[in-house]
This record gives structure tokens, C-alpha cells and sequence, in this order.
């Protein structure tokens, strides 16, 4: 069973299906960010905490734009994770399994996915309370065909996923075509490249195509 908090995020994320994967340097050039997302109608975004902008665009962009369903990525110490939670993320990620991040976690309470790619992963999680994963290097790890048979002997747990790395226009329906698969993260959606020379027109166009992607359009 999720706690109270953590299933409140999968179902909203089951909502969205895909959430933007972004690298942000400065505050400015985030909010835009997350003024396209809400405008292109895919209000969700994974804010990753490898620069040091992180936290400020996370507290911004959750008083600009309440609508958007912010999380943190890179999560890689309880000191980090407490800093996104409290600058306004509702969820946070991170690339590997740590238990004393997972520990922290879930003491307090907050919707937090390990990256797993193994069994032996996936099992330490399940026994540390955390059943909320990030399936990760998705693509390099084995992509679909690993997932699922990763899924198989514990779908009876109730464990689900976000599949991130290496999902594209191209696989992305195959994901999210997988009933255990809560959303996918989506690297692919606001290339820092992009982002750092103004491009953009041309987010807001990937970004469309994302919406449509999820809805079959």
C-alpha cells in the first residue's frame, strides 16, 4: 500500500503520463520553461538538482504556475531532498538506489522514486517501504522487454514505475502502455541546448507533439 502522499503523486502522474526531464542554469530561462508547459498543456516537469538553480526555479515556478506538478531529480542525499521539498516539489527521483535517501524518504513522508534496474534493487526498495521506482537507464538497461520482465514476478507487490533514459517520440506508447508504468520521464523535452540558445519555438513545438503523442493523437 502507498502512503497517503505518495499515492496522491502516482495518480497524478498517471494523469500526465509524461513528465519533462529538464536541466535549468539560471531562473529566468526555467520560468519560461515552465510558462510553455503550462501553455502546451503538459503541466508537470522534473526539475534535476545537478545545478545549482535547481531549488530557486522549484520555489519560483510552484508560486508562478500552481498548476504545474513540480518534482526533483537527482536526488543523491537527504540534505538535497529535504531542500526540494521544502522549496515546493511534490515528488523527487533520483538515478540509483540509496537507502539512507530511501530511509529519509520515507520517514517523512515524501513521494520518492529510487532508481532501480535489477531485482535485487527493486527488492531492497520494496523491504524499505518504497514502492514508488524509477526505472533507470530504461533504454540501456533493456528498455520495454526488461521492464516487463522485471514486472512479472512482483506485479502481485503493487510496485510502479517511471520509466526515464533513452524514452523518445519513438517509445514513449510503449511505455505507457504498460499498466504498472505510472509515467515515463521524458529527457527528450527541453534540451538544455534549446534551452540555453532561446529556441523556444521549437520546444513549444516538441512539446505539443508530446501532448499529442499521449493522447493518441
Amino acid at each position: 500500500m502507498f502512503t497517503a502522499n505518495t499515492a496522491n503523486v502516482v495518480e497524478k502522474l498517471n494523469e500526465i503520463k509524461i513528465v519533462p526531464v529538464l536541466v535549468l542554469n539560471d531562473l529566468d530561462s526555467g520560468l519560461k520553461m515552465c510558462e510553455i508547459l503550462v501553455e502546451c498543456g503538459l503541466p508537470a516537469a522534473e526539475i534535476t538538482f545537478r545545478t545549482q538553480a535547481a531549488e530557486s526555479i522549484i520555489k519560483a515556478a510552484s508560486d508562478r504556475f500552481p498548476e504545474l506538478y513540480l518534482g526533483a531529480g537527482t536526488i543523491l542525499n537527504t540534505a538535497d531532498l529535504d531542500r526540494a521539498f521544502n522549496a515546493g516539489a511534490k515528488f523527487a527521483v533520483a538515478p540509483g538506489f540509496n537507502p539512507t535517501v530511501v530511509k529519509a524518504a520515507v520517514e517523512k513522508g515524501y513521494a520518492f522514486a529510487p532508481g532501480i534496474c535489477t531485482p535485487s534493487e527493486l527488492e531492497q526498495a520494496h523491504e524499505l517501504g518504497c514502492k514508488f521506482l524509477k526505472f533507470f537507464p530504461a533504454e540501456a538497461a533493456g528498455g520495454v522487454p526488461m521492464l516487463k520482465s522485471l514486472i512479472a514476478p512482483y506485479k502481485h507487490l503493487g510496485v510502479r514505475f517511471m520509466p526515464t533514459g533513452g524514452v523518445s517520440t519513438a517509445n514513449v506508447t510503449d511505455y505507457i502502455s504498460i499498466k504498472e508504468v505510472v509515467a515515463v520521464g521524458g529527457t527528450w523535452l527541453g534540451k538544455a541546448d534549446d534551452i540555453a540558445a532561446g529556441n523556444w519555438d521549437k520546444i513549444r513545438e516538441v512539446v505539443k507533439a508530446a501532448v499529442a503523442l499521449k493522447e493518441g493523437k
